[in-house]
């Protein structure tokens, strides 16, 4: 039974990530607010050319000071402002001011007037999509939820002391970030992120099986597990016992496949761990088929096979990817990737090393990971061969895994659909 309308952007991978764990209540549907059935021609153009332009300028960042550059200039329109001093940040930015003359064209009308037929919650992942339910007089009650560990202005609605948007945000950091934006506490409502059912389970028990295999694993000589043998047999007491399994990396690239070299030189630099069997290294493609070709010939060429400790994690699907990509996650003892809407999978007790942040977000994410102290940067990625082995040797992954569990939220997404189920 359909019990909300769920609206997210097919945009990268973050919002309908964001989204995907919430099908339950949305009958199986992702509504895709830039390509819904009758969405107008000019709308349609508007946001292939507005997806484009920025794939097009995160692939440019690689290219030194030009691309940087151009990047940089594209970012401060997004750009997160320090959380300190406490000031007044409600004043609107150019880049709401930019969304709404579109909206203001009738972006999104055409779904809001089908949508104000089921009279159900609206519950979007794109702060876009917020905008055009309360603009075009959505009739339910709308919710946005936020998708990074913090956000920028143009997330809050460009008059947030009249606006109705309630907004579902995974801290209380980011409720005080939302109150300088001028909301109205009362439509803020901490829950957590949105993690996937399959990989907790009702009472973390999956969560828990999991996280015991990969800390036996993680702290091959004993250090971590015996400095804090008190807490583990409280919190995950077989991960006292041995483990004798080769490690487990997958290395996940963004939307836009910036960083899929990163993706081939580690395969390059740790091929030899990979026939000897010591490591199994997943690469995630997404639901990118040039991104999955890439990796294939990558593979030949540092002298491995698919499917042959190298594994490739793709569907042309983006909801089938998800679901690949979850039941990875189980079999995964280390996440690599940037900073992004993934970084709130440290708290399914995953290590994650960091490669560079693309965008002030993810700034912002990666901030957050060290302050949980569940992410490690990356070191030169032409030498993971030489520090992998020595991270592992300090039980420092072990304890990454350790701290995402104990000290980032799990159940968001049971805080959510509780939430829901009231309206």
């Amino acid at each position: 039974m359909k019990k909300i309308n769920l609206v997210a952007a097919d945009m990268g991978y973050g919002h309908q990530r964001a989204a995907y764990p919430l099908m339950d209540l949305s009958a199986g549907e992702i509504i895709t607010v830039n390509d819904y059935p009758g969405i107008a021609d000019w709308e349609k153009e508007y946001w292939v050319d507005s997806l484009n332009s920025y794939e097009r300028v995160s692939r440019l960042k690689k290219i030194p000071f030009l691309g940087s550059l151009i990047f940089e200039v594209m970012d401060a329109f997004q750009k997160i402002r320090p959380l300190y001093p406490w000031r007044d940040l409600s004043q609107t930015t150019a880049q709401q001011r930019y969304f709404f003359r579109f909206v203001k064209k009738g972006l999104g009308k055409n779904l809001i007037a089908e949508l104000n037929t089921t009279n159900l919650p609206y519950v979007t992942t794109f702060f876009v999509a917020a905008y055009i339910a309360e603009y075009h007089n959505y009739q339910g009650d709308i919710y946005c939820i936020i998708c990074d560990t913090d956000a920028s202005r143009a997330w809050a609605p460009l008059s947030p002391k009249a606006s109705r948007t309630k907004f579902l945000v995974p801290s209380e950091k980011v409720r005080e970030r939302f109150l300088m934006y001028g909301v109205k506490p009362q439509n803020i409502i901490v829950t957590g992120f949105p993690l996937p059912k399959e990989n907790i389970g009702t009472e973390k028990e999956i969560l828990i099986d999991d996280l015991e295999h990969r800390v036996a694993l993680l702290d091959p000589k004993g250090i971590y597990r015996d400095h804090y043998k008190s807490l583990l047999k409280t919190i995950a007491p077989d991960a006292l016992k041995p483990e004798d399994h080769p490690i487990i990396i997958t290395f996940a690239v963004g939307g836009a496949g910036a960083q899929k070299e990163i993706g081939a030189l580690i395969m390059r630099k740790l091929a030899f761990a990979v026939r000897e069997k010591k490591i199994v290294l997943n690469l995630v493609a997404g639901n990118r088929s040039e991104i999955k070709i890439y990796f294939e010939e990558a593979a030949a060429l540092s002298g491995l096979q698919v499917g042959k400790g190298i594994e490739i994690i793709f569907a042309p699907d983006k909801i089938e990817y998800f679901k690949k990509f979850n039941q990875c996650l189980r079999r995964t003892d280390i996440l690599w990737t940037k900073p992004s809407e993934l970084s709130f999978y440290c708290a399914l007790g995953l290590p994650i090393i960091m490669s560079a942040p693309v965008g002030s977000q993810e700034d912002f994410n990666r901030e957050w990971l060290l302050s949980v102290g569940a992410g490690i940067d990356s070191l030169a990625p032409e030498y993971v061969d030489e520090w992998l082995p020595d991270l592992l040797a300090s039980g420092r992954l072990a304890r990454a895994a350790v701290d995402g569990f104990l000290n980032a939220e799990q159940m968001g997404i049971y805080n959510i659909e509780k939430l829901l189920s009231q309206k």
